[in-house]
């Protein structure tokens, strides 16, 4: 009788596991930052070819706030039947839990990796309207060390790579720059047009266009080699004659723990599949992200390797949410 319970329930688990995807309900791909963030633009990106593949709509589901922690709590929470995926940022994975005391989840345990898909360094970006003088990243740290603890800097949460990168940067150079988070880079880059910020480390999709347009200057890229959308954007190391600098980060897919591994396969072979697409990563790299697809045994093991490396750093530059 046992044995035939068993038969009987991993038959039940089979069969719900081919039931996948429900016959049109959608499929949410969850972000935790605003439109116009990077997260939401490679959503944007893959979303028809997705929905092809799977025969159900894959809509965009905003949750920001929080430094991506409300939308990753929320796909944390979903039901675990493969129709909630998280597109999450390294910062949010393994940087958020060093700087929250107490964070709503197990970054870890939670979810279940499906894939990596891109990597996306920041640029230093500044205003050319309102801060003219800061011509390369030389003028920025001499108008930095002439007065410490008056220049600023934009982000998009406490915690987040765009804060990471700049309070490494002030490390680096031993400057004293005042952090001002905002809950998203639609909002940061405003400021910064306003003059209400002097600097900002953005992400390199969303500002390539502004950059396009004139209406930022670029001073340097944080990835160890420069952006093939913007080849002639050096690097922080070049800009800055500061050998090694390297602050990237990497986005993944994920759904929550408990999902069926038959669905955790469909949807990896989905994703992976239409990450790899030639089309696909020809707009990628166009707009300024480098493609970086690996399984999910591979982005779980960097998501423990990074958690170790970003603790340290988190607590070198003492980067917490009190």
């Amino acid at each position: 009788m046992l044995l035939a319970a068993a038969a009987l329930l991993g038959f039940g688990a089979t069969s719900n596991a081919q039931e996948f995807p429900q016959p049109g309900r959608p499929l949410m791909l969850v972000t935790g930052f605003p439109a116009g963030t990077a997260p939401d633009i490679y959503g944007r990106l893959i979303q028809a070819r997705v929905q092809q593949e799977l025969g159900v709509p894959v809509v965009i589901d905003i949750r920001a706030g929080a430094s991506g922690n409300i939308g990753m709590e929320y796909a944390a929470r979903a039901a675990p039947d493969g129709h909630t995926v998280l597109i999450a940022t390294s910062a949010m994975l393994s940087i958020s839990p060093s700087v929250f005391p107490r964070m709503p989840v197990d970054t870890q345990a939670d979810f279940i990796p499906l894939l990596t898909t891109f990597e996306a360094p920041n640029f230093l970006t500044v205003s050319p309207e309102r801060r003219p003088q800061f011509t390369d990243c030389h003028a920025v740290i001499r108008a930095a060390r002439a007065a410490p603890g008056r220049m600023n800097y934009a982000s998009t949460g406490i915690g987040a790579s765009t804060h990471l990168a700049a309070a490494q940067f002030a490390v680096a150079f031993g400057l004293d720059l005042v952090h001002v988070p905002y809950r998203g880079g639609p909002f940061a880059i405003t400021a910064l047009y306003q003059g209400d910020v002097d600097l900002f480390f953005y992400q390199t999709g969303p500002v390539i266009e502004a950059y396009r347009q004139g209406r930022v200057r670029l001073l340097g890229v944080t990835s160890a080699t420069r952006v093939p959308a913007v080849p002639e954007i050096p690097t922080i190391a070049e800009a800055c004659d500061l050998p090694g600098f390297d602050s990237t980060t990497w986005y993944s897919l994920l759904v929550p723990a408990r999902t069926p591994a038959p669905i955790v396969r469909r949807l990896s072979e989905v994703f992976t599949r239409v990450a790899r697409e030639p089309e696909i990563e020809e707009r990628v790299i166009a707009m300024g992200f480098t493609p970086a697809v690996a399984d999910g045994a591979a982005t779980s093991a960097r998501l423990a390797r990074d958690l170790v490396s970003w603790r340290a750093i988190v607590e070198r530059v003492g980067a917490r949410v009190e």
